[in-house]
């Protein structure tokens, strides 16, 4: 087995090889400038700007190319109902999933004050995610219009404004994220007119809905498929849960079912969320009755947290689980997408230095965890949705911006700069011991968050990607 110390040795061995190949010319991969969906300045200055204090041609490369994908490539920009309307697709297929457009346009935040339309592009993003949810909080993916979708005969109530619908908490916590994370940066509070107000209700109607407190709520789901993670059981509403104050997610953020349908991640994320709610309700609004039923919904969730989120691992003490059911049974590991028990810190839900946290993060990172691999290519997180042994760079990314370990960071950057397969963007997943067998050549997400990761090295540990 290889111990973390040996993973970090070998990465740093091959970060001492791989600036071998900076005679290489890297030409862009980014598509010719009237071809790009979006520009901005203040974005083209940024790339520039590190380019510069990047050491390694390579490193900076990818970040030229990572970067700026979703301007690039993926953002379909208007107005609809005489405001700012944004639709972002998540890479190679034509529909925009709340998690993914919000990941992907979340690194440009930071830099919305210093450019209008910029801003004006992100207030779209957030505009059309609120109406989105209008459309239906229980979806996960929606089509630009009313096409329908190749998921049209899924059983569950369907909709031609939908891609699919898939309920994932996730979906509407990343949704309160990007609307929250835009008002923290801009200062502007315009989004919240009544009609974001009103998604922002629903968001709070659906997750006390999935409480199940009183019934098991209108949401089930069914799909014909071989595949038996596309579908619930239990005549569409999942395996049975004794409520106890958290919400039931029937898919998790990889669009696989929940086996247990207390999915932990999620349920700590929509106490952020709720939180931050409550905040823009609190600060913006001014409407204290309906922070303070935010706050005592995300009390409920804490509770039931507190009660089954977390138990006792055989190697690694009390560690937060994945899944729960609320009647004691627990499902231990964790998944390269995020939310994800790596991810907690990142989503602003438990602190790094957490020590259930820190006792979590050992087994994720470890043998202990099914879908945690090693190989020739690297090692990381995986998950189910690819297949086994596939690592996926979203879980390498994750795991660098949760530690404050600059050889842990050096180590996860080297494998991702030895594993893109010459392609210089980052992939969904790839083999463990092939980084040219990789899953989807063009994911926005991972290649936006590959550039957030680059900037927060040079934030937060600037000689690191200088030397």
């Amino acid at each position: 087995m290889l111990t973390r110390r040996a993973f970090l040795q070998s990465a740093a061995l091959a970060a001492s090889v791989l600036p071998a190949r900076a005679a290489r010319t890297y030409a862009t991969g980014r598509p010719p400038l009237a071809d790009r969906k979006f520009s901005s300045d203040v974005v083209e200055a940024k790339i520039q700007d590190v380019r510069k204090r990047i050491a390694d041609p390579e490193v900076a490369w990818m970040f030229e190319n990572c970067f700026p994908n979703t301007l690039d490539t993926t953002v379909r920009t208007g107005e609809l109902d005489g405001k700012p309307d944004t639709f972002v697709i998540t890479g190679d297929i034509d529909a925009m999933w709340l998690r993914d457009s919000a990941a992907q346009v979340w690194p440009y935040l930071p830099l919305a004050k210093d450019d209008a339309k910029l801003k004006t592009m992100l207030a779209g993003v957030v505009n059309r995610q609120a109406r989105c949810v209008r459309i239906d909080p229980y979806a996960n993916a929606f089509n630009f219009g009313a096409s329908g979708s190749e998921w049209s005969g899924d059983h569950t109530r369907m909709r031609p404004e939908l891609h699919e619908r898939k309920w994932e908490i996730d979906s509407l916590c990343y949704t309160v994220r990007l609307a929250h994370g835009y008002w923290k940066a801009t200062g502007d509070d315009s989004c919240f007119d009544p009609a974001w107000q009103q998604s922002a209700a629903l968001i709070v109607k659906t997750f006390r809905e999935q409480q199940r407190e009183r019934d098991r709520g209108p949401y089930s789901f069914q799909r014909t498929t071989e595949n038996p993670s596309d579908s619930l059981p239990q005549g569409g509403y999942g395996n049975p849960t004794r409520p106890c104050g958290m919400i039931h997610s029937a898919f998790r953020p990889s669009d696989d079912a929940c086996i247990f349908p207390f999915l932990i991640p999620s349920n700590l994320f929509a106490v952020t969320s709720l939180e931050q709610l409550a905040e823009i309700y609190t600060s913006a609004l001014s409407d204290r009755a309906f922070a303070d039923g935010c706050r005592g919904l995300a009390a409920e969730i804490r509770e039931g947290i507190a009660a089954w989120a977390a138990g006792p691992h055989g190697h690694h003490g009390e560690i937060y689980a994945f899944e729960a059911d609320g009647y004691g049974n627990q499902l231990f590991m964790d998944d390269g997408n995020a939310p994800s028990l790596l991810s907690l810190p990142y989503l602003g839900c438990c602190g790094m230095d957490d020590p259930l946290y820190r006792r979590t993060r050992a087994f994720v990172l470890s043998d202990d965890n099914p879908y945690f691999y090693r190989g020739a290519a690297g090692e990381g997180l995986g998950g189910p949705h690819s297949g086994l042994e596939m690592i996926w760079p979203l879980g390498i990314i994750t795991r660098a911006l949760t530690t404050r370990d600059e050889k842990e960071i050096a180590a996860c950057l080297a494998t991702l700069k030895g594993t893109h397969a010459g392609t210089g963007f980052m992939h969904e997943s790839f083999f463990r011991n092939d980084p040219t067998r990789y899953t989807r050549k063009w994911f926005a997400w991972a290649n936006t968050l590959f550039g957030e990761l680059i900037l927060h090295i040079l934030d937060a540990h600037p000689s690191l990607l200088a030397r």
